[in-house]
């Protein structure tokens, strides 16, 4: 028990401890505006995320997987995160992978004991046939979690790039990992539940650092999402306002042309601009690994 007085986010604040005797207004005034520390503690972080970006982005190039690993409110993040790349990213789902503990029932349910089995993490992780050229990013607001653990211990032994993402520093989690991005959030408003700026730090950390490496690997041109997944009515809309954008077509142009490409706005882009048609931009574009502004030049 001793190690977990030292952390931060277990801390009982004592200025909240009249908490349940305040009015509903100033309840939910002091747990929105608490959510700022979590903002502050990622601008913290901006350098450590950076770094993580471009060495992870250096494996995927290779073929790698990002494999997230977490226990409880952190599992569910990275899950969340793994699950938003396919459609957004076109990043396949087959490289997208979760390890959290308590297995796939923990998303839903919570799985009591299944965070402290460091052997578990470990198990899960090698079921993945792990390779070097594969990402883990381990998150754990105490840090001191053991089944994410296990799993980073498991992805050094088999050279995979470890990336530990945790709220308090000097952790575990993060003393075992190559890039180690600490998001100090302090105590909570209603203690130990990391559920709140904890959460919302790692959330924001996660949508920066997967965000950036889609954008390195090329997934994105400009500011646009140009290899989005358009599965329904407002994705093909997506579609059509972002080849729009990227070509200056009219909207019947854009259409035609998505159409003619599968809907795939990248091939749109690249036969608009250069007068192509689908098979020679697809071919132009998979000469540069799929990067828009490569294959325009």
């Amino acid at each position: 028990m001793s190690e977990f007085k030292a952390l931060s986010t277990e801390t009982v604040s004592p200025q909240y401890q009249d908490l349940d005797t305040w009015d509903t207004p100033h309840l939910v005034q002091v747990l929105v505006e608490d959510q700022l520390g979590a903002v502050e503690a990622v601008r913290r972080a901006i350098g450590p995320i950076a770094q993580a970006a471009d060495r992870a982005s250096q494996r995927l190039r290779q073929g790698g997987r990002l494999i997230y690993a977490g226990a409880g409110t952190s599992g569910r993040l990275g899950f969340l995160d793994s699950a938003e790349l396919p459609p957004t990213f076109s990043w396949p789902s087959e490289r997208s992978l979760v390890c959290i503990a308590g297995g796939e029932r923990a998303i839903r349910q919570a799985v009591e004991g299944a965070e402290d089995d460091l052997e578990a993490g470990r198990r899960d992780f090698l079921a993945h046939r792990p390779t070097a050229q594969d990402v883990v990013i381990a998150l754990a607001a105490s840090g001191t979690t053991p089944y994410p653990q296990g799993v980073l211990l498991a992805a050094g032994e088999v050279g995979a790039l470890r990336i530990g993402i945790a709220n308090n520093p000097d952790t575990p989690v993060l003393r075992l990992s190559e890039v180690a991005i600490a998001l100090e959030t302090g105590p909570e408003v209603i203690s130990g539940s990391t559920r709140l700026k904890a959460g919302t730090a790692q959330k924001i950390a996660l949508n920066a650092l997967s965000s950036a490496i889609m954008v390195r690997l090329g997934k994105v041109y400009g500011n646009l999402m140009v290899d989005l997944q358009a599965t329904n009515t407002k994705l093909l809309a997506r579609a059509v306002r972002l080849t729009i954008a990227a070509t200056g077509a009219s909207e019947e142009a854009a259409k035609a042309t998505l159409e003619a490409s599968g809907w795939q706005v990248k091939t749109a882009i690249v036969m608009l601009r250069k007068g192509l048609n689908p098979e020679a931009a697809r071919e132009v574009l998979s000469r540069v690994d799929g990067d828009v502004r490569q294959a325009l030049r």
